[in-house]
């Protein structure tokens, strides 16, 4: 027996084949969370469970299979287990395995330490409000206050926050799967095993869960409402031109590039008596100016608001880094990026951007990369801006007009040194 024990003690099962996994106290905890948060119960029963040894309590792949361990089941209480229910499929929900693949890629990070770094930056974004109303918080989950963190802030933002070391110690057995930091295990079956969803019915869960939240206002915590308002706008190509833009202007020569004293130049050692300073590479600073002129519906104001948080993750997640200028006729309050819906788009007149332009360049340190939202109608800065500049541009018909009093005029183009990007609806 002892034997037998041996050879599958690792092996992760189907929950047709639960090896020891006491499934109606699982699925008794799934039904308890549905009915606490019944905004998810599509993703929650959409689900595969796994019985599997291998992993501490619960796991959940990106192909969404919920791995879980017979022993962590035993010992839980049904409450408890329904708010690791929640937890899991909030990673796959918030898309935390695409997310953490590309902050790994932007900031060069490798290996299973910073992995475990991004799975605790995962925990610390959905349990600073998941729990409540009904929903056990587990025990040992992390939470924002644990590492002395603000709560209210998304993944990347924890990243930039913390670092491993003897206070994170405990948390070293922390493992939520590939579905949380986007690094796949040993005790995954992998895309090509049984019972995964496909790329098309995971956008497909994630549509339902969100139209599922947008119809119940003032039902769900603030973290998901933010979820569901972005991913509930489909995913569009120009969203991604937009993106790949800023990445290459912040990216390009000169763009977040200082000379600093905190490291001498190598070439102090052939001038003695002479300390030059080096070229150090900083994060990227940017400033977004959005065209609130009264052509600008409340539709593409909203839009706008979205995009201020995709250019915020086109840069690493600083949103420290990233302000916020309303123009019409007149440049408004720069505004700091923590909240985008907290961002007052204040405008309705004319539209002269070039005050906005003026307004952001006079601010110190000056920004790296300048991106205007705008539907074009509107004069341009003579001169280059002394940093790169993208412009995403409103759609507009043929027959729209600038001047009320000339239907014949059309605004003048962006000028030839900014990057445009069409914004299609």
């Amino acid at each position: 027996m002892s034997a037998e024990v041996g050879t599958t003690a690792d092996a992760p099962r189907t929950s047709d084949d639960p090896g020891g996994l006491d499934v109606d106290k699982l699925f008794a905890a799934r039904l308890h969370a549905a009915r606490v948060r019944p905004y998810l119960s599509t993703a929650l029963f959409a689900l595969h469970t796994v019985a599997s040894r291998a992993v501490p309590t619960m796991a959940v792949d990106r192909h969404w299979r919920c791995y879980v361990s017979p022993g962590f089941v035993d010992r839980t209480p049904v409450e408890e287990l329904a708010g690791v229910w929640v937890h899991e499929v909030s990673h796959l929900l918030r898309d935390h395995h695409g997310r953490g693949d590309r902050f790994a890629r932007t900031h060069g990070l490798t290996g299973p330490a910073e992995r475990l770094r991004m799975n605790i930056a995962a925990d610390l974004e959905i349990n600073d409000d998941v729990y409540g109303d009904g929903l056990v918080r587990p025990e040992g989950a992390v939470h924002p206050a644990l590492l002395r963190l603000r709560s209210g802030e998304l993944m990347e933002d924890y990243l930039h926050q913390f670092r491993l070391g003897p206070h994170t110690a405990e948390l070293a057995w922390l493992d939520c799967g590939s579905g949380a930091d986007g690094r796949e295990r040993e005790w995954e079956l992998g895309p090509d095993g049984a019972h995964g969803l496909s790329e098309q019915e995971r956008d497909g869960v994630r549509f339902l869960v969100a139209q599922g939240l947008t119809g119940r206002p003032g039902s769900a915590p603030r973290g998901w409402k933010r979820w569901a308002e972005e991913a509930f706008h489909p995913p569009q190509p120009w969203r991604e031109l937009l993106g790949a833009a800023i990445r290459s202007a912040v990216s390009g020569s000169g763009a977040g590039e200082d000379y600093s004293y905190g490291r001498p130049s190598r070439r102090s050692a052939g001038l003695p008596g002479v300390i030059l300073p080096s070229l150090r590479r900083r994060p990227p600073r940017v400033s977004v100016v959005v065209d609130t002129s009264g052509s600008v519906s409340d539709t593409e104001l909203g839009s706008a608001l979205l995009e201020v948080a995709a250019i915020s993750r086109a840069v690493g997640g600083r949103r420290d880094l990233v302000t916020v200028l309303p123009c019409d006729a007149a440049a408004h309050l720069v505004h700091p990026l923590c909240r985008g819906e907290g961002i007052p788009l204040m405008g309705g007149g004319g539209t002269d951007l070039r005050t906005g332009f003026a307004r952001a360049l006079k601010a110190r340190p000056g920004p790296d990369v300048v991106v205007v939202l705008t539907d074009g109608q509107t004069p341009w800065p003579q001169a280059r801006p002394p940093c790169r500049t993208v412009v995403g541009l409103f759609p507009r018909r043929r027959g729209d007009s600038w001047r009320e009093d000339d239907p014949d005029h059309r605004p003048d183009s962006p000028p030839a040194w900014a990057r445009v990007v069409d914004i299609d609806g």
